[in-house]
């Protein structure tokens, strides 16, 4: 016999209403049984399989009736009696909790894998949210050690930290999870007594299943604007004392937030695993030929000569956020270069610190090979292989060569921020060389390092552009000297640290600039005279066989992506990169990037890599005609200051030599893309290109697609994975890129007046490019040509609604998970190396 006691659900109050609907819930003691499908206006009552979780706020009956406002207090006054859950309650019931109980993992003992059943779960429906710096309430449930350690309502990205933060990396600041409680986090598994009721009714994971399972998504197309999917959206990380609460405002909020619940048998397996305490069994060993290959390079790196030594520094601190893996290895098991206190042989003692080139602590450390515990994501997944090749390539960069190490350079803020001065007694040819044979890796990382998140920090670029790279003919002694010379005034802000100001550091950066681009104009001059004017020959061409010579970026509004080939059609601007701006862009938003850093480290560092920008630009302009390079500086710049120009070009950065090239007149700029393109035609990679589908009709259909331009596009999505069926045969998949028009991306807040709708454009590349979909579409391959029609006639919120309901997968399609399986799997198919999970925290809602 059940004694019921009720409470109140949720209310709303409305100002201007007489009435008001009241749903409640009748909660049964001990045992509870799971919420009917609401049916408005009756009482219901529809008992499910029982659970020992007694909670009326969530997973009970209820019932729904009209009342008078009036009567409403009287009403919440008499509801003292429901029983919810609290500390005090939990602590009665359970036990108090005890933080080490997830220190070391419990091994399964009746049959239940972790590896095998529950994290195949947790990758496809939760890992897809849950990841990396932003997942939300830094919850990482890509690792079971990330679920041990539980949520935080501290903020990693935060535009406006007026003092450093202590960072929170997973497996970096903190090992264990009763560590991680003494830093906030909250546990979201059952810490208390380890039996079946505890580990469901104390578990905020399987509150939030349990929740969306009983509270299903509203069945409407556009889900209601209570979902906030926005980037900056407030966080909600409720501990398990909490959640009663939580639920009782928010019902529709279980997990997957936004997104249709999982499946049933997803849902059972689950539960079992949380019923029977989250148990992992750990990594399987790796295969003996990996841990062979794990100990000669670690030896490698290890090395004990100061050559060696210096050389082993310049490799860890472009390389630590590399995901490693032997090119030998059929399995593909990643690692990372890491610092640590012991030697190989050992087991490794990281050290923790903000920058690879803090200083360690201790006279001696060892570099070791770390393997990855998180699953893959795309997000932040850059792989970078290791073998005999690779190790043959640096011996000859680095150490063959007959060069003096002087005294090993110090580890401190000033050394990192001066990779020139640090480095000096490394050759400048073997270090651009080492950047340039993985040149795409070099330029991802500051697409998918911590960097690059949100629109303020992504607004330094244009929306597409092509990067291209002078040619490493070492430019003799002269070259080397002049970098020397000038590394003083390549000093990055960086060196401000983590708490860093903003006026002064500022004016004092931007003098040095002015200086160095007076310095390298005349530097110009003079090399012009000694190899002739610039031409061809002075872009580098992959050597004749490195896809990294050609790179194409796009940015996504509030994500970015690079990738190799030159993707789309002719760019508004390219860049040109020599080394000590390849350097500098690595120092400044990868190695001396600290995502925990104050608003005036972050704000230093956007507003430098302008600087980058422009001088990236500045060297492409140098190969145009004189006659029109000017007017081609002011096309990228319109509405920009005199002093803004004359960065990129113009009495500080002035470069007067004529083009060595033989133009035949008309569009100089668009020209020489085409006269690049033809030059590294023989190394670019072609796998985004259309005519690799093999079929010319459909190649046709989305290149009318493609050919979309102007206002329409700005109700587009930023980026679109396009889902192309066409009956029996596997669907086909195409990334719908929308490319924004600007007059000029030098403000850092006035964006929106620097738009420029009627020059947006669309480019369609085969395949998968980006880790943040914004929209799915599928389509039926008859269909492609009426999807065009119907984005060249966007012009109201009104048809973008129209299109979304004929094409859309929309987060509120029933379907949308096996959509998602089969997208996610094509998707490491197609690049079983270099691909991960897509995130789906950018999907929208309209």
């Amino acid at each position: 016999m059940f004694a019921f006691l009720p409470s109140l659900l949720s209310w709303k109050l409305s100002s201007g209403a007489r009435q008001t609907r009241v749903f409640a819930c009748i909660a049964p003691v001990p045992s509870y049984p799971g919420l009917a499908q609401r049916r408005p206006d009756s009482l219901s009552f529809a008992p499910r399989q029982q659970s020992p979780v007694r909670d009326c706020g969530l997973l009970s009956g209820y019932f729904a009736m009209t009342i008078d406002k009036s009567l409403l207090l009287l009403l919440i006054a008499g509801l003292g009696g429901c029983a919810v859950i609290t500390r005090h309650t939990l602590d009665q019931q359970y036990g108090p909790a005890e933080p080490q109980r997830f220190d070391v993992p419990q091994a399964p003992t009746r049959g239940l894998s972790y590896r095998a059943d529950v994290q195949p779960i947790l990758e496809r429906r939760c890992v897809v949210c849950h990841a990396c710096y932003d997942a939300p309430c830094q919850l990482k449930l890509g690792a079971w050690e990330g679920v041990a350690r539980g949520a935080s309502d501290e903020l990693v990205y935060d535009g406006g930290r007026l003092q450093e933060a202590a960072p929170s990396r997973l497996f970096v600041d903190a090992g264990k999870a009763s560590e991680w409680r003494t830093q906030g986090f909250s546990p979201v598994l059952n810490e208390r007594a380890q039996v079946p009721a505890a580990n469901l009714a104390a578990s905020v994971i399987y509150r939030a299943l349990q929740l969306k399972h009983s509270h299903p998504l509203p069945e409407t197309a556009v889900l209601p604007p209570t979902f906030d999917f926005s980037l900056d959206r407030a966080q909600q990380c409720p501990r398990i004392e909490e959640y009663d609460s939580f639920a009782a405002a928010n019902p529709l909020w279980g997990m997957p937030f936004g997104l249709p619940a999982v499946s049933d048998g997803e849902f059972a397996i689950l539960r079992t695993w949380l019923e029977q305490g989250a148990p992992f069994e750990g990594l399987p060993p790796l295969p003996a030929a990996v841990e062979r290959q794990v100990a000669e390079w670690e030896r490698f790196f290890n090395g004990d000569s100061r050559k060696e030594r210096l050389v082993s520094r310049y490799i860890y601190e472009h390389l630590f956020i590399a995901h490693l893996y032997f090119d030998s290895d059929p399995q593909r098991h990643f690692f990372r270069l890491v610092r640590s206190r012991t030697p190989p042989g050992q087991p490794i003692d990281p050290i923790a610190s903000r920058r690879p080139y803090d200083d360690p602590g201790g006279d001696r450390f060892h570099y070791r090979l770390e393997r990855e515990k998180e699953s893959i994501v795309d997000k932040t997944h850059m792989p970078y292989a290791l073998g005999e090749k690779r190790l043959a390539r640096w011996r000859k960069l680095f150490l063959q060569p007959a060069y003096p190490v002087g005294e090993l350079p110090p580890y401190s803020l000033a050394a990192g921020a001066n990779p020139f001065a640090t480095f000096r007694d490394l050759p400048v040819r073997a270090r651009y060389q080492f950047m340039l044979d993985e040149a795409e890796f070099t330029i991802m990382g500051f697409i998918k390092a911590p960097v690059c998140r949100g629109q303020v920090a992504l607004n330094v670029i244009e929306d597409h552009f092509w990067v291209f790279f002078l040619a490493n003919d070492g430019s003799g002694q002269a070259a080397d000297e002049f970098l020397e010379q000038e590394s003083r005034f390549l000093e990055l802000p960086t060196a401000q640290g983590s708490d860093a100001g903003i006026i002064g550091p500022w004016r004092e950066y931007a003098k040095k600039e002015e200086r160095y681009l007076q310095d390298k104009s005349a530097y110009l001059g003079a090399l012009s005279g000694q190899r002739g004017r610039p031409g061809m020959s002075w872009i580098w061409d992959g050597d004749g066989n490195n896809p990294n010579a050609a790179l194409t970026v796009f940015r996504h509004f509030d994500s970015a992506s690079v990738v190799k080939g030159l993707v789309g059609d002719v760019p508004k601007t390219g860049w040109v990169i020599g080394y000590p701006l390849l350097e500098r862009i690595h120092y400044l938003l990868v190695a001396g990037f600290d995502v925990y850093g104050n608003v005036g480290h972050q704000l230093l560092s956007r507003l430098y890599m302008d600087f980058m920008r422009m001088e990236g630009e500045f060297n492409l302009l140098g190969f145009l005609p004189l006659a029109q390079r000017r007017a081609v500086r002011d096309d990228w710049y319109r509405g920009a200051t005199d002093d803004v120009k004359e960065h990129v070009y113009g009495s500080l950065a002035r470069f007067d030599v004529e083009t060595g090239i033989t133009f035949r007149g008309g569009d100089a700029r668009r020209e020489f893309f085409g006269l690049l393109q033809q030059r590294l035609a023989r190394v670019a990679d072609r796998r985004y290109e259309l005519a690799g589908l093999g079929d010319a009709a459909l190649q046709a259909d989305l290149e009318l697609l493609a050919a979309v331009r102007g206002p329409a596009l700005s109700r587009m999505p930023e980026l679109v994975i396009l889902r192309i069926e066409e009956g029996v045969r596997a669907p086909r998949y195409v990334t719908l890129l929308r490319n924004t028009g600007h007059s000029s991306v030098s403000s850092l807040l006035r964006e929106g007046r620097e738009l420029l709708p009627e020059e947006n454009t669309l480019t369609v590349a085969r395949g998968f490019v980006g880790a943040y979909p914004n929209a799915i579409y599928r389509v039926q391959r008859s269909q492609i040509r009426e999807l065009a029609r119907a984005i060249g006639q966007l012009a109201s919120a009104d048809d973008y609604r129209a299109l979304a309901d004929r094409f859309a997968v929309r987060r509120s399609d029933p379907a949308f998970w096996q959509y998602s399986d089969e997208l996610q799997a094509t998707h490491l198919q197609l690049a079983p190396v270099t691909a991960g999970l897509l995130d789906y925290n950018r999907l929208e809602n309209r």
